[in-house]
């Protein structure tokens, strides 16, 4: 099998780009080969020499070259702040070079539209996948298998979190560089916290269910001198008539990563928490029932077994779940170029999630201007 080849946009001054391209390498199937690591031509070539692969000054350039066959691109990885998602993804699209990009997908509900277009433009030909790592967990796709298996009957309520504490002093003046992007409107978007991981609390939840969101009421806050919020919290509608309550926060002091959802529904409850990612808890009212990763009951269908790795016992957990994603969208550009006993791609966010992401977060931030008034998604 012959190794796809990837190509990154940014990624070379944060930490992310690292975790990215230790996932793609995971499986020994895929390897990042170039890359426009960083908008400073200089620090792309050093990042770029220190990563052993082919730099460029800008991402036009690395696309240039791939269309004139001087570059041997398969996908790209775009891990840049959210402004620039929109521009870059685009002109990978229109060019046919399939796309995973970083969340949120962009920086406008406009922008995302523009996205969707151009995706569906390609009819399923150029690949658009939206990086929400924590769906690549295998027992969260679990959690998604049970709820399709009816395990749980009709939803009720949905519980869904992700609480930090990095933010909790002004970092973005004390020279953390990650703090200064995430919490500047310009980079950002129009939500700090909410953009952040409060997408990821949605679509946890909504991407596990299946569901839609109707309406939200919100509350936005944030520490004096800061100008997106740092604490995120909206109850909303669901498309069923449930109930969802959506709590993220980046000043819970003494919390790393602390996000996981409960399902509740007429005939039993599912419980997962990314702390403990390898365990998803299961009530019937009278009896707690754990599936444990990689070990082999009936509720875990075919598709799932294959993204799992080591015997069950071993820790899997946030780099395979990042490599999950590019393991599935590897599948599908595999299963377009015509290649033979392609596994299937299991179903992780895309487009449509990405479009959600961000008229979730304009629907919260009306509402919350307005004093939590109930607001159309």
């Amino acid at each position: 099998m012959t190794k796809l080849k990837v190509g990154m946009i940014g990624g070379g001054g944060g930490f992310f780009g690292k975790v990215h391209q230790r996932a793609i390498s995971l499986d020994a199937t895929r390897e990042v080969v170039a890359g426009a690591l960083h908008q400073d031509p200089a620090l792309s070539a050093k990042f770029a020499n220190e990563w052993g692969i082919k730099g460029y000054t800008d991402y036009e350039a690395m696309i240039a070259d791939w269309q004139a066959g001087k570059l041997e691109l398969d996908y790209v990885t775009i891990v840049t702040p959210n402004f620039l998602h929109a521009e870059q993804a685009l002109a990978c699209i229109n060019a046919g070079l399939p796309v995973l990009c970083e969340k949120p997908m962009c920086y406008t509900v406009e922008e995302a539209m523009a996205i969707k277009k151009a995706v569906r433009a390609k009819r399923n030909k150029v690949p658009f996948a939206l990086s929400h790592t924590y769906t690549g967990h295998p027992q969260m796709m679990l959690a998604r298998e049970l709820v399709k298996q009816g395990k749980i009957g009709k939803i009720r309520k949905i519980e869904t979190y992700y609480n930090q504490g990095w933010l909790a002093t002004l970092a973005e003046k004390e020279g953390n560089q990650q703090a200064s992007w995430r919490t500047d409107p310009k980079k950002s978007g129009i939500s700090g916290c909410g953009g952040d991981i409060g997408t990821h609390a949605l679509i946890n939840a909504l991407w596990t269910t299946g569901l839609g969101l109707k309406s939200v009421s919100a509350l936005l806050t944030a520490i004096p001198g800061r100008k997106l919020d740092d604490d995120f919290n909206v109850f909303g509608k669901l498309s069923n008539g449930g109930t969802l309550v959506l709590i993220a926060s980046q000043i819970a002091i003494g919390h790393k990563n602390d996000n996981g959802f409960r399902l509740f529904g007429e005939t039993g409850s599912i419980e997962w928490f990314q702390e403990n990612a390898e365990e998803l808890h299961y009530y019937d009212g009278t009896t707690r029932v754990t599936y444990f990763q990689n070990a082999p009951t009936k509720e875990v269908p075919d598709v799932l077994k294959s993204y799992g790795r080591i015997p069950a016992g071993h820790h899997e957990d946030f780099l395979e779940a990042l490599g999950n994603l590019h393991t599935s969208f590897e599948r599908k550009i595999r299963k377009i170029k015509g290649e033979k006993n392609v596994p299937p791609a299991y179903d992780h966010p895309g487009v449509d999630e990405g479009v959600l992401g961000m008229k979730f977060l304009k629907a919260a931030v009306e509402s919350s201007k307005k004093k939590g008034a109930w607001t159309r998604v």
